[in-house]
């Protein structure tokens, strides 16, 4: 089979505009980024407010494994599916970010024949919008040290800046550095460092704004550090949501694409789930919802991470509410649960599969029971799966009450959707949607992570380091204990070891370090080792990537 570039490259795209009219969008509506990519004008929304949502679909997956999951792949067979069983279907996804695609991980168009293209220009830069959130992040970088140098008249501590700046790359290099060397001139020296740009809480407050005016004010109340009294200080005390905001005014506009099939797609924001809360932004959901009969979204990483802060976060801040959930497995990514070295994952090997089963069982429990949502299981269907271990899965999904069906979309585009297509519509259909939160935002922050990680991870409790605590308490007395909690944490497991595969049990989760993103309105829970700047691997991605003559892009996936 080709590649997942030469199949993109291969493909006859439609005129961006032509998918814009099929969706009810003018050419007033639009702004042309060539002829295959285009921004929605947000304020559109006006003469929609009147106009009924659409159902929401939330695609997520399984504790993800390096055999692969497929969920965008998934997300956008799905999408292409259900257009052609002629339901009016809009795909919304995350923008891709640079660290990834020249690093490990790979990029996020899908993939085979379910993408969303033009696949170049989506992993690489695609319409700006991280550049434009990077240099909104930097800038408030720089007018706090340039606050301290001209003077510090908010007497800002410079061993309390809790702002970092950020770039989207996998540079370890960066994480922690000392800046402001060289004299007066050159600034104030301190100990700084970098985050990536997906983990900046300007991304965070960009994907959950609901229109620009809420974006400015969230970018105001984005916390810088605190002066030597203790007193937090704020973007606006440094009158820099403005500017900030000024930087935002293009980006904050959704990316509008297509898949191979002609089905349009929002892509649109990206913070990564396993240090921020993992979802496309708001905005590009809430437009879609309005523009069609169904909106297929995903969350990133596996339920526990992704889902389970689409539910408390977006869900909570947007006024969502799904109408079923999608959840991605694969028979080799079950077996690698199961202990199975990924050398071997095209054996046949039944009791490896029943031993990486539980891990299926309790994302499907959480989905089920604790948010209450219909669900329908996807496998996403390898050639080296075996008739004898896909019924083992089906039996399975069975003995668990949710119906599952294969996903071929990677070989076969929609056509291989439609049988996971037409389960779904037949359990939107029931009436057994008990769309529900885990924790009310009254509990305590310590209450809220506790039953995140009983009820969502299975773990027997929580441990605080001193640190932990008393960040806990600090906040709380500044008014932040009704916030959601975002919890960064691994994806590579359900606890926060990354080597507990499966369902782990009798594990508990430590939490090293709690802080607010204020300007987000949640507050963020560090647990493990998470990096909020991932390093490049031993041979990275950008090896293989080139380009020629002509500008034809090679290597990339």
């Amino acid at each position: 089979m080709k590649s997942d570039i030469e199949i993109a490259q291969g493909a006859r795209l439609k005129p961006i505009k032509e998918i814009a009219q099929g969706i009810g969008l003018q050419e007033e509506d639009i702004f042309y980024y060539g002829p295959h990519k285009a921004k929605v004008d947000i304020s559109i929304h006006r003469g929609l407010r009147d106009k009924k949502d659409g159902k929401l679909i939330l695609v997520t997956a399984i504790t993800p494994t390096p055999a692969g999951e497929g969920k965008t792949t998934t997300s956008v067979g799905l999408g292409d599916a259900l257009n052609r069983l002629g339901k009016k279907t809009i795909i919304t996804l995350r923008e891709p970010s640079l660290g990834p695609v020249f690093g490990i991980k790979g990029g996020a168009a899908g993939g085979g024949y379910a993408q969303v293209v033009p696949m170049e220009d989506i992993n690489l830069h695609f319409t700006g919008d991280f550049h434009a959130i990077g240099a909104a992040n930097n800038l408030l970088a720089a007018l706090v040290d340039n606050h301290i140098h001209q003077g510090n008249a908010l007497g800002i501590d410079p061993r309390r800046i809790t702002w970092r700046r950020c770039v989207d790359m996998n540079d370890r290099q960066l994480r922690f550095i000392v800046d402001g060397l060289g004299g007066r001139v050159n600034g104030v020296p301190r100990e700084d460092g970098y985050d990536i740009t997906v983990a900046s809480e300007v991304m965070a407050a960009f994907c959950l704004a609901q229109d620009l005016p809420d974006l400015k004010e969230r970018l105001g109340r984005i916390i810088v550090g605190y002066t030597h009294t203790g007193e937090a200080v704020t973007a606006r005390h440094l009158k820099a949501q403005g500017a900030m905001a000024v930087l935002l005014k293009e980006a904050i506009n959704p990316n509008l694409v297509q898949t191979l099939e002609g089905s349009p797609a929002f892509i649109h924001g990206g913070p990564f789930a396993n240090i921020a809360h993992g979802c496309n932004s708001l905005l590009a959901t809430k437009t879609a919802l309005k523009l069609a009969d169904y909106c297929v979204t995903e969350a990133g990483f596996g339920a526990d991470l992704g889902a389970e802060k689409f539910v408390h976060i977006k869900c909570r801040q947007g006024g969502l509410q799904p109408a079923a959930a999608v959840l991605v497995a694969s028979v080799r990514a079950l077996k690698l649960h199961g202990g199975v070295p990924r050398a071997d994952l095209a054996r046949e090997n039944l009791a490896a599969l029943r031993a990486g089963l539980p891990n299926l069982t309790k994302h499907v429990e959480n989905i089920r029971e604790k948010f209450g949502l219909p669900l329908v299981v996807a496998i996403n269907s390898f050639p080296t799966d075996t008739e004898a271990e896909l019924e083992l899965v089906f039996a399975t999904c069975a003995a668990a009450g949710v119906p599952a069906a294969i996903s071929r979309v990677y070989s076969q585009g929609g056509a291989g959707g439609l049988e996971l297509a037409q389960e779904l519509l037949k359990v939107i259909k029931r009436d057994d949607n008990n769309f529900r939160y885990v924790y009310p935002l009254e509990s305590g922050i310590k209450e809220k992570i506790e039953t995140i990680a009983q009820e969502i991870y299975g773990a027997e409790g929580v441990d605080f380091t001193k640190a932990a605590e008393g960040e806990v308490s600090n906040l709380e007395a500044q008014g932040y204990g009704n916030l959601p909690i975002c919890m960064a944490k691994t994806q590579y497991s359900l606890s926060d070891d990354p080597q507990l595969l499966g369902r782990p049990r009798g594990f508990r989760i430590t939490v090293r370090q709690v802080r607010v993103s204020a300007g987000a309105g949640f507050i963020v829970a560090l647990t493990g080792q998470i990096m909020t700047l991932p390093g490049l691997p031993k041979k990275p991605a950008a090896e293989k990537i080139d380009i020629d003559a002509t500008g034809r892009i090679t290597g990339l996936f």
